[in-house]
Formats: structure tokens, sequence, C-alpha cells
């Protein structure tokens, strides 16, 4: 079990390491792809006697859950912070002045048109 929970600890400890979404799911894919650590290890459940099964049966999918649980979250801050970063660039501040006189122009070019 030891081994599961230094597993655990790695794969956590690179899931908050990870900056953006494309080394995420690196991260993903390197955990929980055909050949990830985890899936490698699901892989020796086959070869272990019905008692063995029966302990690290349960240990692998919890330890499967959450790296999942831990990856969708990463995954949710990653992108709520690139959206943030999107509209800080994309904002354009208008002054209420500026904005107030806007509106009186356009109210009179409104008028005009009639």
């Amino acid at each position: 079990m030891s081994n599961l929970d230094t597993l655990e600890s790695e794969l956590l400890a690179a899931i908050e390491g990870a900056e953006t979404e494309a080394s995420l799911e690196e991260v993903r894919v390197a955990a929980l792809g055909k050949k990830g650590k985890i899936s490698e290890q699901m892989k020796t459940l086959g070869r272990m006697t019905p008692e063995e099964r029966q302990v690290m049966g349960p240990a692998l999918n919890g330890l499967k859950a959450r790296v999942t649980d831990a990856i969708a979250a990463r995954k949710d801050v990653l992108a709520e912070g690139e959206l943030e970063a999107r509209l800080a660039r994309e904002k354009k501040w208008i002054s209420p002045c500026r904005c107030a006189r806007l509106l009186r122009k356009r109210a009179a070019f409104i008028r005009s048109a009639r």
C-alpha cells in the first residue's frame, strides 16, 4: 500500500504543478492513459490472488477516483485563470464622463435622424 501512497502523492504534486491545460493533459495521460502508472497497476490485478485482489482493487479504484477528481478541479482552476487573464486583456475601460458624452452624442444623432 505504501507504493500506492507514494504514487498518489507524486501524481497529486504533478497535478498541482501543472501550469497549463496542456501540461495537465500530459499528467492525466501519464497517470490514467493506456500505459499510465495507474493503468499499469490495474493490469497487475489479474496476477494477484483473490485475497490480494480484494484489497488492491478498491485501493486502486479509490486512487483513480481521487486523481480524476484532482485533475478535474485543477482544470477548472486553470480555465478560470485563463478566462480572467483574457478578460483583463480585452477589458476596455471607459470613464463615466466619456460614457455620458458618448450617450449624449448618440441621442443627438438619433434625434437628428428622425
